[in-house]
């Protein structure tokens, strides 16, 4: 049975005076509602899960980790958080921010260290783009330390644009309808990755984040290429949004109200079945495209 994908509420602007404060304790009740809905409609987190959250340092996975510890403190099942961050060693990158902000929050964290930047610099082509690889070796050195240590599963900080834009860079660039599921077996199929965010829309976390202050990382590297083609996707949505507002909202909704039997790809629908009369043969594709007459069983 199909998800349907909430629809998001509309970000308001805060008022001056007593409503203004009032608005980020709205906002908080709003993400944890969204993050908590996704996690029990993709069943996310069970009872005794070790989650490894994915701690970039960006406004994403912070507000990550601040909506799951909330729920994490009145969660029906029980299941412990730490916070992973993996130090790419590139340069100028302020060592010290994260580990003082989670000592400050008192949350267990581990900070990984693998010069993953200069593989990437050395090897990607002046001007090319480095996602590809970059996210490649981040993903490996993440996912080899859940394994070694035990974690249940993983989570990352994509949100509802997030899931939107990957599905129209698979449309655009590598001609398939598919996308960023909120909740993924990897290849190997040793890790579940969560994406508690998968409801929530980006303006929300911006606005949390700039509420809650953190301690906002920028990245060097991917973030300061523009030719990206995820930042072609992202212009052409926000325009989209400028000139019809909802309509990210309504492409959200649908990614989770597929019809197969709209589409069409035969290995995900019984075309072939339609109409069919029974024991009446299907001749193949070479059969109809060399004109061959077919042999009919005289009556």
């Amino acid at each position: 049975m199909s998800t349907i994908l909430p629809l998001s509420e509309p970000v308001r602007r805060a008022a001056a005076g007593p409503d203004a404060e009032r608005e980020p304790h709205k906002l908080a009740r709003r993400l944890r509602h969204q993050v908590g809905r996704a996690i029990a409609d993709f069943g996310m987190i069970t009872d005794g899960d070790k989650v490894m959250v994915c701690l970039s340092g960006g406004k994403d996975s912070y507000t990550l980790l601040d909506i799951l510890l909330q729920l994490q403190k009145r969660a029906p099942v029980s299941f412990s958080i730490t916070a992973v961050n993996l130090d790419q060693k590139q340069p100028g990158f302020p060592e010290h921010v994260l580990p003082e902000y989670l000592q400050s929050l008192g949350v267990e964290y581990r900070i990984l260290e693998q010069d993953t930047y200069s593989v990437v610099t050395r090897v990607v082509p002046e001007g090319k783009t480095m996602c590809s690889l970059c996210s490649r070796l981040r993903r490996g050195a993440l996912y080899t330390f859940a394994e070694d240590n035990g974690y249940t599963k993983i989570a990352l900080g994509h949100h509802r644009d997030d899931l939107v834009a990957t599905f129209f860079l698979n449309l655009f660039f590598h001609a398939k309808i598919s996308g960023m599921p909120p909740k993924l077996l990897s290849d190997d199929g040793r890790h579940v990755v969560i994406r508690p965010l998968a409801y929530v829309r980006e303006d929300d976390i911006v606005a949390y984040a700039k509420a809650k202050a953190f301690p906002i990382i920028p990245c060097n590297l991917c973030g300061s290429q523009e030719n990206l083609q995820r930042k072609q996707v992202a212009r052409m949505l926000e325009q989209w949004e400028r000139e019809s507002p909802g309509r990210v909202d309504q492409i959200a909704r649908a990614l989770g109200d597929i019809r197969p039997s709209q589409l069409s790809d035969p290995k995900l629908f019984d075309f072939l079945a339609l109409g069919r009369g029974a024991g009446a043969a299907l001749p193949g594709a070479p059969a109809w495209l060399a004109g061959e007459p077919q042999d009919h069983d005289e009556a």
